[in-house]
């Protein structure tokens, strides 16, 4: 029997609720203090995946200057790199195009007690690549068609998978691509393709939409983080994956450290042996 080529039905379009915050700002002090309280739970749930062989994959997107990156640092500060790790992947190589669109997303996929962080993800073939032109829409529509099966194989093979949109209003989008350009720390974050994205903020949201129809499932739903305020887009969605998974505190309990042993008569080298970094501070 041929293959089905028709499109996935679509289901009611959904729209990018943004706008201005309408609470007030959180103050720094009382920021970083619930700031250091969650990590101090993102310790603990970093240890119960490690203790229980979980697989998580968090997957983090939205428009650009949404607040992924800053989001996804505060996440990874105090943890293990080797149990937690970030997923950037770069532009795919001339290989990595006439592979399966999923497969070099798979290899970066957790084994058992880690936690990976994709900062992008497959979800780029809706999205950029779409807008800017990087694939066929035949393409779009298989990627429509397979998403969701292939989430739904990743969550049975017992992988835990969240989703993350980060939503950001034309205006305070607007205000933070203005903030880069002004700040020499901040300019590498202004890629082309970001500044080409100003020019077509009606058709990411369009591709956001038609990508949220299809691939919003009972199985694998989108969580939608309202991110006008960084602080609190932050805080709640640090909250909210540990709210996600259960865990429990699994983490060493009256750690004491052993005495230092003798010497053994242990004579070091002349200090003059080493070359130091120069003292200019």
């Amino acid at each position: 029997m041929a293959a089905d080529k028709s499109k996935p039905k679509k289901k009611a379009d959904e729209s990018e609720h943004t706008g201005s915050p309408t609470h007030k700002r959180i103050e720094r002090e009382v920021y970083e203090a619930e700031v250091q309280k969650l990590q101090v739970e993102l310790v603990k749930l970093q240890e119960w995946i490690k203790h229980e062989g979980l697989r998580v994959a968090v997957i983090f997107e939205g428009r650009d200057a949404a607040g992924k990156g800053g989001t996804i640092k505060r996440f990874t500060e105090y943890l293990n790199p080797r149990v937690v790790r970030i997923a950037a992947l770069a532009t795919p190589s001339n290989r990595e195009k006439t592979e399966w669109y999923f497969q070099r997303y798979v290899e970066h996929l957790p084994a058992a007690g880690e936690m990976i962080l994709f900062d992008r993800s497959w979800y780029n073939r809706a999205g950029v690549e779409r807008v800017m032109g990087f694939c066929t829409e035949d393409e779009v529509w298989d990627f429509f068609r397979a998403c969701p099966e292939f989430e739904r194989m990743l969550i049975r093979s017992g992988l835990i998978l969240v989703k993350y949109w980060f939503s950001v209003s034309d205006e305070e989008q607007e205000r933070r691509f203005q903030a880069r350009v002004k700040d020499p720390l901040k300019q590498w974050k202004l890629s082309p393709m970001d500044l080409e994205s100003r020019l077509r903020w009606v058709e990411y949201s369009q591709a956001k939409d038609e990508m949220f129809s299809y691939t919003d499932t009972k199985d694998s739903p989108w969580w939608v983080v309202n991110a006008d305020d960084k602080r609190r887009a932050r805080l709640n969605c640090m909250h909210h994956l540990l709210s996600t998974i259960s865990y429990e505190d699994v983490t060493p309990k009256d750690l004491k450290l052993p005495g230092l042993p003798p010497d053994r008569g242990y004579v070091r080298p002349p200090i003059d042996s080493q070359t130091f970094v120069p003292e200019i501070f």
